[in-house]
């Protein structure tokens, strides 16, 4: 069972802690799990008619079958997305920054890049070096839980609204402005998902990874082993 963590206790995806983690790829392949059936699959997210959001690395595909078969009968995950190219990651971090410096114009560029970061990685860190964000690698995946009837259950906030939680309230992962059952499943599937590996990024519940940089600090690995597409 995941321990509870505050906001405060949370290492963000560009914390320099994470960005010294050498990257060393190990030239797993990419699949694409759109025409397999073992796992569910949400429509294409922020681009219609997006087929590569379907892609990721290998052994990311084999855990999450093990995660799945460790969930109590009547639930299964479904895949919210994988690969992210690093123009739509670009475009996903310049709209939420834009969002957030609407929201609080007197904060300073540094805060508002921070804030950004709890729900998007950049593509470009503060002190304009190149970062490799998590979904652009084939490490990440963004899943939620459905029934036996296919339908999403009450995960308190569905991941394709993750725009809408402007101060990220709703997407921490032991966030308690939800509800009960919703806290619920997000344990349930939060089990099934570090009991084969994977390391979750707080701040977004559905977020999980491994291979890559955060995946290696939450896990103390010396250095990751996916690097961009």
């Amino acid at each position: 069972m995941l321990s509870a963590c505050t906001e405060q206790d949370i290492t963000l995806i560009a914390d320099p802690k994470v960005l010294k983690i050498p990257v060393i790829e190990n030239h797993e392949p990419w699949v694409n799990i759109r025409h397999q059936t073992q796992i569910a699959i949400g429509p294409s997210p922020e681009i219609p008619n997006n087929t590569d959001y379907t892609h990721m690395r290998a052994t990311v595909y084999e855990k999450l079958l093990q995660a799945q078969a460790l969930l109590p009968e009547g639930l299964q995950l479904c895949l919210y997305e994988a690969y992210r190219s690093l123009t739509l990651q670009q475009q996903l971090f310049e709209t939420h920054y834009a969002d957030i410096k609407h929201l609080h114009p007197h904060k300073t560029e540094e805060d508002i890049f921070i804030e950004t970061t709890k729900l998007v990685s950049p593509v470009t860190n503060l002190d304009g070096t190149e970062n490799i964000p998590p979904h652009s690698t084939g490490a990440a995946i963004d899943v939620y839980l459905l029934d036996e009837n296919g339908q999403a259950v009450d995960m308190g906030i569905h991941p394709k609204e993750w725009l809408l939680d402007h101060d990220g309230s709703l997407s921490l992962t032991h966030s308690t402005a939800i509800s009960l059952e919703a806290q619920k499943n997000r344990r349930i599937m939060s089990d099934a998902l570090t009991a084969v590996g994977f390391a979750n990024y707080p701040t977004e519940y559905w977020h999980w990874s491994y291979g890559d940089r955060y995946w290696a600090y939450q896990t103390d690995q010396d250095h990751a082993i996916y690097d961009k597409k």
